[in-house]
C-alpha cells in the first residue's frame, strides 16, 4: 500500500510528537505488529506528508476530533503529547469551549476531566 519511505516518515512523525514512550508496542500485545504498522502508516502518514498544517495544527485537530467522537484514550494520548507539538495549555483551555459548543456539554465535560487528569499526572499530583 505505502512504500517503506512513507512508513519511515510516518514513524518519525509519531516519535517526534509522542516521544519514545508513545511509539513502543506494549509487552505481550496479542495484536499483530502489522496492525500497528497499518495504524502508524495511515494516521501518522498524514502528519508526515507536509502541507500547510503544522504539527501544532494537526494536534489541535486530533484533540477536537477525538473529543467529538468520544475517543478519550486518544484524546489523553494527544493531550499529553500536545506540548511536544507546540500546543499550549491556554490553547487546550480555549479548545474546550469549542468542543462544548459544537459537540455538546457531555463531550466538553469528558474532555475537561481528561485535561485535569493529564495535567495532574504531568505535574505529579
Amino acid at each position: 500500500m505505502y512504500d517503506g519511505e512513507w512508513r519511515r516518515a510516518a514513524g518519525a512523525a509519531r516519535a517526534e510528537v509522542l516521544g519514545d514512550d508513545g511509539t513502543r508496542l506494549p509487552p505481550g500485545d496479542p495484536v499483530p505488529a502489522e496492525f500497528h504498522d497499518y495504524l502508524v502508516s495511515m494516521a501518522w502518514g498524514a502528519w508526515a506528508r507536509g502541507g500547510p498544517l503544522s504539527h501544532r495544527d494537526r494536534s489541535l485537530l486530533v484533540l477536537a476530533m477525538s473529543a467529538a467522537l468520544g475517543r478519550m484514550d486518544e484524546f489523553r494520548l494527544h493531550l499529553g503529547a500536545g506540548p511536544r507539538a507546540g500546543v499550549t495549555d491556554a490553547e487546550v483551555d480555549e479548545l474546550l469551549f469549542q468542543i462544548a459548543a459544537y459537540c455538546g456539554a457531555p463531550a466538553g465535560n469528558s474532555a475537561r476531566t481528561a485535561v485535569r487528569e493529564v495535567r495532574g499526572a504531568r505535574e505529579g499530583e
